[in-house]
């Protein structure tokens, strides 16, 4: 790995989220003259740069940029598209550009495991990471999970491994970025407005085995074994298969057993209602950290630990309340149609559904025969409830609601004994929310203010 040096050097940040701030801190700790820009001027925004600038950071928001500046080379957050004429300007000045990803990368000094995948990423980065705490490794849970990378990697010296979760947007401005261990769960529709098509976004995700070697580990599904081949990419490090859906994998579900036929397991692993996880697209969150924790040579008494005892996350087919036999479940974290689907599929009983947000280029037709089979109402809200109801209507009433509380009230009147409300969303939370934690914490509390 090439280290870099950053004393004395212009450097500029291209974003004030998470990721900005921590490559900002970093940078500015290093020794570097850090600048950091970003269009936005909100009062959160307003905030993070009155840290910084105590700190002896340049904060420039909104348009008032010094557009005569040069820097030695620019730091991406992973929000800002490569496209933006911003970062296609910075390019035809020469100017290296780096993702966070990659800067923090550089100043990693333990093994990394990396994890990827449409869905599914942070319920195995946090697996993981509990996995090797359960073994008695010193690690840390960082990147995309929402503790930025470059905030865990001056701490990583002392460290057993670190356990980093990574999306395409991190992934496709990597340039040495190569973990010990990297795993790549699944692949459905998403960001099709940032990458473009299905292709873009799986090349982009496929990045996270640019740098691997033959001293390394990938662990793959076998759908993603089939992208590849696809793409035209083989790893160079060792592969580890794993299967939810079938018996041609290392790693596999039978029901509700997985199986390993790996020389360092063979035989059953695990029942899984010795987890606190249901649903196939859970199976394959244990499958990938089972198999992680194999190439990593832990004990498989602690594997098995460390999935008994975890409990999802929030925001995550989270059980909120439950009465008159009507349960509450927050899966804000389902950006997607997959997630949806996938949340619909492990419920039993009928779902009045919430969906509906900010746009990300998604097919929602994909997923009408679920829609048809589980949902009595859709409950309607944000930018895509035109879009949805042209989608669903035929096959399930569909009501538009204005706001989170409108919107829970009127699940509530239309469930019955024996139904779920389910806020599971299928698109991003921009349009109303700052993120998907405040869509599904105003989501439990206009819940728990009905109730």
């Amino acid at each position: 790995m090439q280290t870099i040096d950053v004393k004395n050097r212009d450097v500029l940040v291209l974003g004030l989220g998470r990721s900005g701030m921590a490559a900002a801190s970093l940078l500015q700790r290093d020794g570097a003259h850090v600048v950091v820009r970003d269009e936005g001027e909100t009062v959160e925004l307003t905030e993070r740069a009155d840290r910084l600038r105590q700190i002896g950071v340049r904060v420039e928001l909104g348009n008032h940029f010094d557009a005569a500046a040069r820097f030695d080379f620019a730091v991406l957050s992973p929000g800002i598209a490569p496209e933006r004429p911003v970062v296609t300007e910075l390019r035809r000045q020469k100017t290296p550009v780096l993702s966070e990803l990659e800067l923090a990368y550089r100043y990693c000094l333990c093994p990394i495991v990396a994890i990827t995948g449409t869905n599914g990423k942070t319920t195995t980065t946090e697996l993981i990471n509990l996995m090797l705490e359960t073994a008695g490794k010193r690690t840390i849970a960082a990147g995309n999970i929402g503790n930025a990378l470059s905030n865990a990697a001056e701490q990583s010296a002392g460290l057993d491994a670190l356990v980093v979760e990574t999306s395409s947007f991190q992934l496709e401005a990597i340039e040495q970025f190569r973990p010990n261990i990297a795993i790549w769960l699944n692949l459905t529709p998403d960001h099709i407005d940032r990458h473009g098509s299905m292709e873009e976004y799986a090349r982009a995700k496929a990045r996270i085995f640019m740098n691997q070697t033959a001293d390394d580990f990938a662990i793959v599904s076998v759908e993603i074994l089939n992208w590849l081949k696809q793409l035209g990419i083989q790893p160079k490090a060792r592969l580890i298969t794993v299967s939810a859906y079938g018996e041609k994998a290392d790693l596999w579900l039978d029901g509700q057993t997985i199986w390993c036929r790996l020389p360092e397991c063979n035989g059953i692993l695990l029942k899984m209602d010795e987890t606190n996880l249901r649903g196939l697209h859970n199976a394959e969150n244990i499958l990938a950290t089972f198999a992680a924790g194999l190439a990593m040579q832990l004990p498989v008494a602690a594997i098995r630990e460390a999935l008994g005892a975890y409990c999802p996350q929030a925001h995550r087919c989270e059980v909120v309340a439950a009465k008159e036999g009507v349960t509450f479940i927050n899966d804000s974290k389902a950006t997607n149609v997959d997630a949806v689907e996938k949340a619909l599929r492990s419920l039993p009983g009928p779902v009045v559904l919430i969906a509906g947000g900010r746009d990300k280029g998604l097919n929602f037709s994909s997923i009408k025969e679920v829609i048809a089979e589980k949902v009595k109402l859709a409950v309607l809200i944000g930018e895509t409830q035109e879009e949805i109801d042209r989608a669903w209507g035929d096959v399930t009433p569909c009501e538009r609601a204005n706001s989170m509380s409108e919107a829970v009230r009127m699940a509530v009147s239309h469930a019955r004994c024996g139904d779920t409300v389910l806020l599971s969303p299928a698109c991003a939370s921009f349009d109303m929310f700052q993120n998907y934690e405040h869509r599904g914490d105003e989501f439990k509390k206009e819940v728990l203010a009905l109730l």
